[in-house]
């Protein structure tokens, strides 16, 4: 499998994307339940494959962005070229 989209980040950039994205989760109501559920899901994700790119796509755009403003440039990176590599118009990539 040849796509970067597939192919996991270097541990630290994964681990960052992780803490941030949960940090963001645990922000929200938990009132129903959905916030456990959306924890517990990206707790137990490892870096391989695509997992970096489940966590980003477990947002909306809106919060897509919020996770982005939070991560480093170098996180960021890795991000916007796996959505480019993935089909994604450059245009509308974060």
């Amino acid at each position: 499998m040849d796509n970067l989209y597939y192919q996991p980040p270097s541990n630290e950039i994964f681990n960052e994307v992780k803490e941030e994205a949960m940090k963001i989760w645990q922000g929200y109501d938990n009132q129903f339940g959905y916030v456990d559920g959306k924890l517990e899901r990206i707790m137990t994700l490892e870096n391989v494959g695509d997992n970096l790119m489940y966590i980003v796509a477990m947002f909306d755009q809106s919060n897509q962005a919020k996770l982005a403003s939070r991560l480093s440039e170098e996180a960021r990176t890795a991000i916007r070229e796996r959505i480019i590599a993935g089909g994604a118009l450059y245009e509308i990539v974060f």
